[in-house]
């Protein structure tokens, strides 16, 4: 059946999984059994809808209303950072992975779609007006989110060695500058990359932020 999925694929997307997030600085949930069960709901729904939707919400089905829930979610780091979890808890904190903390249910923070539309505007005119740029001051690592992330996804270095790093934006850059919505990336370039080198989000993830 289409929608039936194999030991072989459940462990193959563990495998990169797991990969994709120590490289970037994050932790898969150490429940094996948990894990593998959003796992196999994803490979389930990629055969379903053709991306990879949250298993833990409702997909409409069309790409483009549910490019927020494609896994990792855009909501990912807002939430580990308040509650130490993603809402599937599929992405927990170093301290639940190492044991210290146990996952716990959390509030949906997804809005109707015209106000997630507004939202996202929003968004968008505040990073360019005020938000932090953290800035990692071992390796100069930037992305644009509400707190610095726990682990520098180039260098490792910890959350207590970025700074703010605030840029000049009175004046228009020479080129056009972008931010991954799932995790901060910042780039300057004519068109955002095809797959965000730190999360490996797809192009269509990127906003333009000035």
């Amino acid at each position: 059946m289409k929608n039936e999925t194999s030991p072989e694929e459940v462990n193959a997307l563990s495998i990169k999984l797991k990969k994709e997030a120590e490289d970037a600085g994050y932790n898969l949930n150490p429940d094996e059994d948990s894990t593998k069960d959003l796992i196999r709901s994803l490979i389930i729904n990629e055969k379903r809808y053709g991306y990879r939707a949250c298993p833990c919400r409702l997909a409409s089905g069309k790409k483009q209303e549910d490019l927020d829930i494609i896994c990792p979610c855009d909501y990912r780091d807002q939430d580990l950072n308040d509650y130490g979890s993603c809402y599937c808890a599929l992405y927990v904190s170093e301290d639940i992975a190492g044991g210290l903390k146990k996952a716990a249910s959390i509030p949906e923070r997804r809005l109707p779609a015209e106000e997630m539309a507004k939202t996202r505007e929003t968004t968008a005119n505040s990073l360019m007006d005020s938000s932090p740029i953290w800035r990692c001051k071992v390796c100069g690592y930037l992305c644009a989110r509400n707190q610095a992330p726990e682990i520098c996804p180039i260098c490792k270095a910890k959350k207590d060695r970025f700074e703010k790093f605030f840029i000049e934006r009175k004046t228009p850059p020479e080129l056009p500058v972008w931010y991954c919505r799932v995790c901060g990336y910042l780039c300057a370039r004519n068109e955002p990359p095809e797959l965000c080198p730190v999360c490996k989000a797809k192009k269509e993830r990127f906003d333009r932020l000035r």
